[in-house]
């Protein structure tokens, strides 16, 4: 069987730390599947502040996700923190991907825990149709 295998660029433009809750668990007493794609999620609005946009208003239109891939390279626990580093790449006429690399500090030691790419598609919510890239976007981030 084929696996997922996500080829992270060489350079992320924005990073942040967010930690681990209790709530993130699972029933293994690790983070769960679904809680690293949230990680994601929250870290991908704080990457659109960061450049002053939001995921429904990017110069005028909104982004839809159409899909995403994450390989799963070590577990997560309580109280870590996590540095997500996110980065915009391959840019088509109506979408992008984002490229996230996940990694935690443990012993002196920095531990990958997970890369991921969501493709994002540009939407015009007041249309409900697809929509090209803004051009500021991609000079942006």
């Amino acid at each position: 069987m084929a696996r997922i295998k996500v080829d992270l660029p060489d350079q992320f433009s924005f990073s942040t730390i967010i930690p681990v809750r209790i709530t993130d668990l699972n029933y293994g007493g690790h983070v769960g599947n679904d809680t690293v794609l949230s990680l994601i999620h929250e870290a991908r609005v704080q990457f659109l502040q960061h450049y002053g946009y939001g995921e429904l208003n990017i110069e005028g239109v909104g982004l839809i996700m159409s899909d995403a891939a994450i390989e799963f390279k070590q577990e997560l626990f309580y109280a870590d923190q996590v540095k997500v580093a996110v980065t915009a790449n391959d840019f088509s006429k109506v979408s992008f991907d984002l490229y996230y690399k996940l990694e935690k500090e443990t012993a002196g030691k920095t531990i990958l825990v997970a890369t991921a790419k969501t493709g994002m598609v540009c939407f015009d919510y007041a249309k409900k149709k697809v929509a090209a890239v803004p051009e500021g976007l991609k000079f942006r981030i």
